[in-house]
């Protein structure tokens, strides 16, 4: 896949969870707020005012750390597929 069409798939993603009604695991949505961070070059600190939540967050930042923005928007539409895919 093109880095183009990468970025459309990409938006489409994050426009399909942005869309979505129904809550989504807790797991699922720290892997997703790491791979979009990664994937849009975000480096701001995550910005809760709960010290556990900046935690989780900085925790999958860190897990994240080597992608290039490609690899991350890759994993994040692959995580987005599955999750509607499976549920899970």
């Amino acid at each position: 896949m093109s880095p183009e069409e990468l970025d459309i798939v990409f938006k489409q993603a994050v426009e399909s969870i942005n869309q979505h009604k129904e809550p989504f695991p807790a797991d699922f949505l720290l892997r997703l707020y790491a791979y979009y961070k990664r994937a849009t070059g975000d480096h701001d600190s995550p910005g809760s005012n709960k010290p556990l939540i900046n935690a989780f967050k900085t925790n999958a930042l860190f897990q994240t750390r080597g992608l290039t923005p490609n690899e991350a928007k890759q994993l994040y539409v692959d995580a987005v597929n599955h999750y509607f895919l499976y549920r899970k």
